[in-house]
């Protein structure tokens, strides 16, 4: 859960001049306040602060509870000597309220009031946009990053927003806390996945765990013939195993399996790159030729795992799954001119989770482009909205992402033993894969269903990169 910390500003030269204009911004701050908390959100109220002395109190607040965000409520007219002390001491992103109590002032209503005083006292409840302007220059000339959302407190747009960021926070606190195994080395030769993982760190604030393909055989040595029993069981809920799979190779990939789980758990890894070949030792060619069922399960409950070592897309895979919306391996198939799609898919783990009915089991005589045979899986995402994620990185060694919102939508596809579905998106198949590819990411992306382009915005703001989105 986020923890939010809310103040609202003011000016205490008004109370006395116009009763009752404090009780109603009062009013106003705690329906703010109840509105951000059924967003899921732990919030700290402090209140409507109006003189610096108060803001030097709300920070010390904010700073003991180690708030996560700052919501800055403009409630009146207030000075900013008001609002700098807050920000400058509180480490923690800035969202500033410019809401107005409705969608506008009712004027016949208002100038019915006659007492001018009494007038002027109402119209200060509708003056948040006046200072609006002073807390954007006041931030500007302090180098102080802030996020502003202006408009009324009924609004859907206001409410969307803020739950928008708040997903946005979830994201990026769970990022910075995620620990990603990197088992095995890049496939050879893929230049556009190699990593800088320095800087995945020094961005998303999350650790790297370089691990041995030995862990895992020795975690495999050690499987029982029990755990393999049980593991066949999950195989069969999770999977609609195809009758041509042979025992053999289901029993070899369960052990697995269990070995992959409990190298997650021992290490505490929240996802997983790997790629491995086991030239030359049978051993390690019988564990990387029985991974594909093991680590679907893994990523479809939550633990993503991207193939080719690919360590920025599971970054991207990671981010869609936190958003509750998969986040399966794909790349490019191929496009369709006649109905103006496109097909992604991949081979490997996928994210059964967004699957379109049961995900297949199925034999593969060959692992193109890798040794081996064994099992893969057969899978179509759900038609509807879908969001693709690729984190990329530039020549200029900046992490940004790269995002586009489209349609998964209904039509053959490739009966491969992969991932495979049709896309749609906004503009002609031709200028989007050229647009997409101009943009500079690697061949891999991770797709989610639902559109998430605004969060994903957000969530760069908050960890200052670009966010570029074709369409």
């Amino acid at each position: 859960m986020i923890k939010a910390g809310l103040f609202g500003i003011g000016l205490d030269t008004y109370w006395p001049q116009f009763e009752g204009l404090h009780d109603n911004l009062n009013n106003f701050q705690d329906t703010v306040y109840k509105n951000i908390k059924e967003l899921n959100a732990d919030v700290i109220n402090a209140g409507i602060i109006d003189n610096p002395a108060a803001a030097k109190n709300a920070a010390a607040v904010f700073d003991k509870e180690q708030v996560d965000v700052i919501f800055l409520l403009i409630t009146t007219y207030a000075l900013s000597h008001n609002v700098l002390p807050v920000v400058q001491q509180v480490k923690a992103p800035i969202i500033v309220l410019n809401l107005q109590p409705e969608k506008a002032i009712d004027y016949a209503a208002f100038n019915a009031i006659g007492d001018r005083g009494k007038m002027t006292g109402e119209w200060l409840a509708y003056c948040q946009s006046c200072v609006a302007p002073e807390i954007a220059s006041v931030f500007n000339r302090s180098k102080i990053s802030f996020h502003l959302i202006s408009g009324y407190l009924q609004e859907a747009y206001v409410w969307q927003e803020i739950k928008d960021f708040l997903q946005a926070l979830h994201v990026k606190k769970m990022m910075s806390n995620n620990r990603v195994g990197l088992l095995g080395h890049y496939y050879n030769g893929m230049l556009d996945v190699y990593s800088d993982v320095t800087q995945q760190a020094a961005c998303f604030g999350n650790h790297f765990e370089i691990m041995e393909m030995g862990t895992l055989k020795k975690l495999r040595d050690n499987v029982t013939s029990e755990d393999i029993k049980n593991k066949l069981t999950d195989f069969s809920n999770a999977f609609n195993v195809a009758a041509e799979c042979e025992e053999a190779e289901l029993i070899r990939a369960a052990k697995t399996s269990v070995a992959l789980d409990r190298l997650i758990t021992e290490n505490n890894l929240g996802a997983l790159a790997y790629y491995y070949e086991g030239a030359g030792d049978d051993n390690y060619l019988d564990i990387v030729t029985s991974l594909i069922p093991g680590l679907t399960l893994l990523t479809g409950r939550n633990v993503p795992v991207a193939g080719e070592y690919e360590v920025k897309n599971v970054q991207a895979m990671k981010i869609i799954d936190l958003l509750g919306c998969g986040g399966s391996f794909s790349e490019f198939y191929a496009m369709d001119f006649n109905d103006n799609i496109i097909l992604l898919g991949h081979d490997g783990p996928a994210h059964f989770s967004i699957a379109d009915g049961k995900v297949g089991l199925v034999p593969l005589p060959v692992y193109h482009g890798k040794p081996g045979k064994g099992l893969s899986i057969q899978m179509n995402v759900q038609q509807g909205p879908v969001t693709l994620l690729s984190v990329c990185q530039g020549a200029d060694g900046k992490i940004f992402f790269l995002v586009a919102e489209g349609e998964s939508v209904a039509g053959p596809t490739l009966q491969i033993g992969n991932t495979n579905s049709r896309y749609k998106f906004s503009l002609p198949i031709r200028d989007f894969i050229n647009q997409w590819s101009l943009a500079g990411p690697s061949h891999h992306c991770a797709i989610g269903v639902g559109h998430k382009a605004a969060v994903l915005h957000k969530l760069a703001s908050l960890l200052n990169i670009e966010c570029k989105q074709i369409g």
